[in-house]
C-alpha cells in the first residue's frame, strides 16, 4: 500500500539534455553569416524557385547586351566599342534600380513582418552589427550585377586587339561608378525597405523614388535650358534633384565620359564637382544613418 509521502516523492529522469560545450564563434561570426545569408537571399538562393526568377532575369538583362555588342564589333569590324563602360551603366542602369527595388526588401522587410530581429538581437550581434550585415550584402549584390557586364565589354575589346592601356583606363572608370551606384542605391534602398514590414511598400517606394527624382530633374533641367543645343552650364545644377543623375554627372565630369551628347549629364565646373561629390556622401551616409536609427527602436 502506498503511503501519501511516497505518492508525492518526485523522480527525477534523465532524458539526454547536454550544456553546449562547443566553442562560442561570437559577433564577428554571427554578422558574417548575416552578411552571406543577406547576400544569397538578394539572389533567390536558398529560397523557392519563383523567388530566384526575378534577380536572375535582369542579371542576364544586363549580360546579354554586352555580348549582343562584341558581336556587332566583331561582324562590322568596328574599330572601338560604340559604347564607353560608363555609358553602358547609365543606358542600362534601369535594371539594376529594379533590382536594388525588388531585392531590398527582401533583406528587411521579411524580418519586421515576420517580428524575428529581436532575435537577431538576442545574439551577440548588435544593430550596428545587423545594419552593417544587410548594407554589405545589398552592396556586394548590385557590385556583382553592375561589374560583371563591364567585365565582359572589357573581355570582349581584348578579343577584338582593342588597346589595352586605353580599355583598362575607362574600364576603371566603370568599376568606379559602379561602386558610387552601388554605394548610394544600397544606402536609400535600405533606408526605405527597413521603415515599412509591407514588401509591395518597399518596392512602390524605392522604384518610385527613384523615377520620380530623375524625371523632376530632366524637366527642371529643360525648363533651364539644359537640351538646348547650346545648354546653359546652370542648367546643370538640376541634376541634384536625381541620385541617379548625380553620380553620372560626376562621373562624367571627372572622367571626360558620357560622349559628345547635347542632353548628357554634366557636373558645372570644379564648383559642381565638389557639390556633386558632397551630395553623393551625405545621401549616403545620411541613409545609412537612418537605418541606423529606425532599428534602435526595434
Amino acid at each position: 500500500m502506498t503511503t501519501p509521502a511516497q505518492s508525492h516523492r518526485g523522480v527525477i529522469h534523465d532524458i539526454g539534455y547536454r550544456p553546449y560545450t562547443g566553442p562560442r564563434l561570437g559577433r564577428r561570426y554571427a554578422t558574417r553569416s548575416l552578411y552571406v545569408q543577406g547576400l544569397r537571399a538578394a539572389f533567390g538562393l536558398g529560397r523557392s524557385g519563383k523567388s530566384k526568377v526575378l534577380p536572375f532575369l535582369l542579371f542576364g538583362g544586363l549580360v546579354l547586351p554586352t555580348m549582343a555588342i562584341i558581336a556587332i564589333v566583331a561582324f562590322a569590324g568596328l574599330k572601338q566599342m560604340p559604347m564607353d563602360y560608363t555609358e553602358y551603366l547609365s543606358y542600362f542602369g534601369v535594371l539594376a534600380q529594379i533590382f536594388l527595388a525588388a531585392q531590398a526588401p527582401v533583406l528587411m522587410s521579411r524580418d519586421l513582418r515576420h517580428h524575428v530581429v529581436p532575435l537577431y538581437f538576442s545574439r551577440p550581434a548588435s544593430r550596428g552589427d545587423y545594419v552593417a550585415a544587410k548594407f554589405a550584402s545589398m552592396f556586394s549584390a548590385l557590385m556583382i550585377l553592375l561589374t560583371l557586364p563591364l567585365l565582359v565589354l572589357f573581355l570582349g575589346a581584348m578579343l577584338n586587339s582593342f588597346p589595352f592601356g586605353e580599355n583598362l583606363a575607362h574600364l576603371c572608370y566603370g568599376l568606379v561608378a559602379a561602386v558610387l551606384y552601388a554605394l548610394l542605391y544600397s544606402a536609400l534602398g535600405l533606408a526605405i525597405a527597413a521603415a515599412t514590414p509591407r514588401r509591395g511598400f518597399g518596392v512602390a517606394a524605392i522604384m518610385g523614388g527613384l523615377m520620380i527624382t530623375s524625371g523632376l530633374a530632366q524637366i527642371v533641367r529643360g525648363l533651364t535650358g539644359g537640351f538646348s543645343s547650346v545648354p546653359s552650364e546652370s542648367s546643370h545644377w538640376a541634376e541634384l534633384i536625381s541620385p541617379t543623375r548625380t553620380i553620372e554627372g560626376l562621373v562624367n565630369k571627372v572622367f571626360g565620359t558620357g560622349g559628345d551628347n547635347f542632353d548628357k549629364m554634366l557636373a558645372p565646373g570644379t564648383t559642381g564637382v565638389l557639390v556633386y561629390a558632397a551630395v553623393i556622401v551625405l545621401l549616403t551616409a545620411g541613409s545609412y544613418a537612418l537605418t541606423l536609427r529606425r532599428y534602435r527602436n526595434v
